[in-house]
């Protein structure tokens, strides 16, 4: 499927990617849970969220004028209810008692139990039974779908196909993965090291299916490892036990140009350094009230010396929910003053929550339309 030729603001999108002279800020996308502010926004009748999902969430992201998509999620608003989460309870959303493979997960001894027993095998045989050249044709036909849904005017990039080493909190809860980490550092890291493999091989194929597929060269890279105190783990081990295997992970890419980007949760900032000196080129999200220098890691470079690319977001845990259309406006003439001159973007730090007031939601929406009409200049 031979992907839309891109209209205005996709090719605004394309050539902020690769920091050509714009006079525009291109749009991120903005990610609502609010049924009736989607529906607001989609032009929609109330209920047609939950009764047409796809069609109402693309109607909304024409409507806020996404010019750049990476994550195709319109279903994900329907996991959000009146009473609050309403999705599937796993190990880290609640789930009471967490049984992996019939090996129940109640100590650290039980994650490295199966570990050893069966995730190392299973490993390796990914490795094994790893097809390149299918792997490749499977990413270029369902990027190019994605792009055809959602047609001229949206680019649609990199999201969901790139793997590296990752916690593995997710599958063991919490308490007792990062106890097996503490206790069980070589297991740990030969879990990193085999997750590394695969996803080298995987990564060959991503940034073939970027080059043979003519895809946008740009992939965001989204794994939380941090709060709002920092990193999960002491960062010392995280140079230790991760960081070698990520850089070894992505290293493909890189080397293919595909700009990597990082999204923020918490306080990454003593991670920033070591992710550009892995070969990341740019971040999205930034949790500045925990943290998060925005105004420093804008003036960084990659590590091949270029600007970063930003995708600059308003707050959506202080500014969006408890401030006002006038501090939603200002948040964002801020971002674009401090952004870089070249490669920003322009969304919301995350997930947009329940509760968050619509007046401010239309001054997002209506601050990113003037930036991209009027690009730099619309800051004096």
């Amino acid at each position: 499927m031979t992907p839309a030729i891109p209209s205005a603001p996709a090719q605004l999108a394309l050539d902020t990617i690769h920091q050509r002279p714009v006079i525009g800020i291109p749009s991120w996308l903005i990610h609502v849970m609010d049924h009736a502010h989607i529906e607001r926004l989609a032009g929609a009748n109330p209920g047609d969220y939950r009764r047409d999902p796809r069609a109402t969430y693309l109607a909304f992201q024409r409507g806020v004028g996404t010019c750049l998509l990476d994550q195709w999620i319109p279903d994900n608003p329907l996991t959000m209810g009146s009473g609050g989460y309403a999705g599937e309870r796993r190990a880290t959303t609640g789930l009471a008692r967490v049984v992996v493979d019939g090996i129940h997960i109640d100590s650290p001894e039980a994650v490295v139990e199966h570990l050893e027993g069966v995730a190392f095998p299973a490993l390796r045989q990914q490795s094994a039974a790893f097809d390149e050249d299918v792997r490749v044709q499977q990413i270029i036909e369902g990027e190019s779908q994605i792009q055809h849904v959602l047609g001229p005017t949206i680019l649609k990039s990199g999201y969901g196909y790139v793997r590296f080493p990752s916690f593995a909190y997710g599958t063991y809860g919490y308490e007792p993965y990062f106890c097996a980490y503490a206790l069980y550092p070589d297991v740990i890291e030969r879990h990193f090291q085999l997750q590394s493999e695969v996803a080298r091989v995987h990564n060959r194929a991503a940034a073939r299916a970027v080059v043979e597929g003519g895809l946008p060269p740009l992939y965001r890279l989204d794994h939380d490892m941090a709060d709002s105190r920092g990193t999960l783990v002491h960062i010392d081990s995280l140079d230790r036990l991760w960081l070698p295997h990520f850089a070894h992970s992505i290293e493909p890419l890189v080397q293919a140009g595909v700009r990597l980007l990082w999204h923020c949760d918490g306080n990454l900032m003593e991670m920033v350094p070591r992710l550009l000196e892995a070969g990341i080129a740019g971040f999205q999200g930034f949790q500045y009230e925990d943290g998060m220098d925005y105004r420093r890691i804008c003036a960084m470079k990659s590590k091949a010396g270029d600007d970063l690319i930003i995708i600059a977001g308003v707050s959506v845990t202080t500014t969006l929910p408890f401030g006002s259309p006038a501090a939603v406006r200002d948040e964002i003439r801020w971002l674009v003053e401090q952004g870089p001159r070249a490669g920003l973007f322009l969304g919301g730090s995350s997930t947009i929550a329940p509760g968050t007031p619509f007046d401010n939601i239309a001054a997002l929406v209506e601050g990113f339309a003037h930036y991209r009409e009027h690009g730099r200049s619309a800051t004096g």
